[in-house]
């Protein structure tokens, strides 16, 4: 198995793996450009959001600039997406957004896992955990959601929160750690 293969799969690879790397850089060319690009160019940002994100459902996609990623083929984003500046994936895993979902500024998704043990972590290896998040999602701006996270649908995340743990559907949640504070009656 590659070190790629074993990533998508969710297992334990190298960080420091040469086609893994080589991957990552053009990527981050790819992203350099993007994040050029003029903010009134909606052609051409809506052409190279479907180079680089693996799954985009219709035309109605806006990820303001600037927006970085590490892989970008293992995001795939729902009908009508909308994100605001600085969103961040480190889509090591997949990261699944659904339709009607909205992000605020400065949010931060990540996927891949490190060691708590340094000699471990020194390694430079890790594992990815996937990312889901449901239909008519609110995420509120400066909000983090770590790996293995799914966040249900018809939710609102309160900025600042630090998803830990899965948000279940048709709730209001919010904090460090994110919890629920309100159902929303369906």
């Amino acid at each position: 198995m590659t070190e790629k293969e074993k990533m998508l799969a969710g297992q334990i690879y190298s960080v420091i793996d040469p086609e893994l790397l080589s991957e990552l850089n053009a990527v981050k060319e790819v992203i350099h450009q993007y994040n050029q690009l003029s903010p009134g160019d909606t052609h051409r940002r809506l052409l190279m959001l479907k180079q680089l994100l693996g799954h985009v459902a219709d035309d109605e996609i806006i990820i303001n600039q600037p927006f970085y990623c590490d892989y970008g083929k293992q995001i795939s984003v729902g009908h009508r997406f909308f994100a605001n500046f600085n969103l961040t994936v480190l889509d090591e895993a997949r990261v699944i957004i659904g339709d009607d979902c909205f992000i605020g500024p400065n949010v931060s998704i990540y996927t891949a896992c490190h060691s708590t043990d340094p000699v471990e972590r020194n390694t430079r290896q890790e594992w990815a955990l996937p990312v889901t998040i449901g239909d008519n999602v609110w995420i509120g701006g400066s909000v983090t959601i770590l790996p293995g996270v799914t966040i249900g649908s018809n939710v609102t995340i309160g900025a600042g929160s630090v998803v830990v743990s899965d948000i279940p559907s048709n709730t209001v949640a919010v904090g460090n750690p994110c919890h629920v504070v309100k159902n929303i009656k369906k």
